[in-house]
């Protein structure tokens, strides 16, 4: 029997599974795996199972925010997981970091989704086994990475980006981004902290790799011929350290 939201049954879906947010960035991973398998695209859901030198992994999306991720890891947990890494973008609070992968060793929970799981006063940490495997897949690719803390928050056009909305009702993304600066916050986004936190609470490794893509307030981005380059980069940087844990 399937699963109710994306489709998927325990044979289709291997233990190490890849989440990203964005559904059409997952058809990268047909260029970088064989014996590919579409196993549904539903809703914003879109999974597929292929082999990358030997290695049998899932790559499916979660869509924007936390409460989509968390449908996506509690489906794939019912068909088997036991390694989650959530692969997506990140907005930097640090201009310089526009084009590195940040690699978080914990988020600040300030999405909702987990507390639905566990008290806020639960941490949302990595597994480190795994980040390291992440680290050295970057490296060996000839990137920098950035390990540090993240903050996962609920509102994109209340705290991570003014919108005329923001602006008529007086709200400034900057002041909460000044505050996560003086936090020592390396980078913010929309999903992480709940997958970490869901993911531990279930027993499997979780790790998050993030490509820098923007920093605050858009203030500096990839532009539209280097980023796919780079989120073609994050899916096989990723492949590598699933592969290099596997070898483990």
């Amino acid at each position: 029997m399937s699963t109710l939201y994306m489709k998927a049954s325990p044979g289709q879906i291997s233990k190490y599974v890849i989440f990203s947010g964005d559904p059409w960035r997952v058809n990268v991973f047909e260029n970088l795996m064989t014996d590919v398998e579409k196993v549904a695209f539903a809703r914003e859901y879109n999974t597929l199972t292929g082999t990358y030198q030997g290695v049998r992994i899932t790559a499916t999306s979660t869509g924007i925010g936390a409460p989509s991720a968390a449908i996506a890891m509690e489906e794939m947990y019912e068909c088997g997981m036991e390694v989650g890494i959530r692969m997506g973008t990140v907005m930097s609070l640090d201009d310089s970091l526009v084009g590195d992968f940040i690699i978080p060793l914990g988020s600040m929970r300030r999405e909702s989704t987990s507390d639905f799981y566990v008290e806020k006063s639960y941490p949302a940490i990595a597994d480190f086994e795994l980040v390291q495997v992440l680290n050295e897949a970057v490296v060996l690719n000839g990137y920098k990475y950035h390990n540090g803390v993240q903050c996962t928050m609920d509102g994109y056009y209340t705290d991570m980006k003014t919108s005329r909305f923001a602006n008529e009702k007086g709200i400034n993304p900057d002041k909460t981004m000044s505050q996560l600066a003086d936090l020592k916050v390396i980078g913010v986004d929309m999903e992480s902290s709940a997958m970490l936190v869901v993911g531990r609470l279930m027993g499997i490794k979780t790790a998050v790799i993030t490509l820098a893509t923007v920093s605050q307030n858009l203030n500096r981005m990839l532009d539209d011929v280097e980023r796919p380059k780079m989120e073609a980069l994050l899916c096989k940087i990723t492949l590598d350290a699933i592969v290099a844990l596997e070898n483990k």
